[in-house]
């Protein structure tokens, strides 16, 4: 380290050199740049590749981002078109539920009337036959009624008859009936 120093402070002492400044002849100071960088690329460029030149790398480096880019592009182009697949299915999904859900009110509806049409008939059905059952009743009750009457006006006749008739009067109406009888047996003959 103290030989890297001593050069340093030796340059000082150049006896060209004079003093301390800036060289403002652009030539030498170009020249003396670019031999630098020329020698730090080859002297690092010959580890990376011994064969290789500066242009080769770099169209290797070029190739290699047309290749990225390229594969962008199709990764581009794939998202893309799973994405216009992705909204097509999601409207056809859409459309799908928007008919379910008409065909699910419609059902509901269509359902609805034939519930309330089924009830109607159910109640109809119910009233006429209430309406039979009265009916029903009324004349059952009517035919009681009527017989109840029947046989107490025919207890009254044979009651009154039975008061009235005596027995002179009885053998004559059963001789009466007899003969009718007798009469329509000729007949019919």
């Amino acid at each position: 380290m103290k030989n890297v120093t001593d050069s340093f402070v030796s340059l000082g002492h150049w006896p060209s050199a004079g003093s301390f400044g800036f060289n403002t002849d652009i030539l030498s100071t170009n020249l003396i740049n670019l031999s630098v960088v020329l020698g730090v690329l080859i002297f690092f460029g010959k580890g990376v590749c011994a064969s290789c030149s500066l242009s080769d790398l770099l169209d290797n480096r070029k190739q290699r981002i047309l290749n990225t880019i390229r594969n962008s592009e199709e990764l581009q182009g794939g998202a893309i078109e799973q994405l216009e697949k992705a909204r097509a299915r999601l409207r056809k999904a859409e459309l799908e539920a928007d008919q379910f859900r008409v065909n699910g009110y419609s059902e509901i509806e269509r359902e609805k009337l034939n519930l309330i049409n089924s009830t109607s008939n159910t109640l109809e059905q119910l009233e006429n036959y209430k309406n039979e059952t009265i009916q029903f009743e009324q004349q059952k009750t009517i035919n009681q009624v009527r017989q109840r009457v029947f046989q107490q006006a025919l207890q009254g006749a044979l009651g009154t008859l039975n008061s009235c008739l005596n027995n002179e009067l009885h053998l004559r109406t059963i001789s009466e009936n007899i003969g009718m009888l007798g009469s329509m047996k000729e007949i019919t003959d």
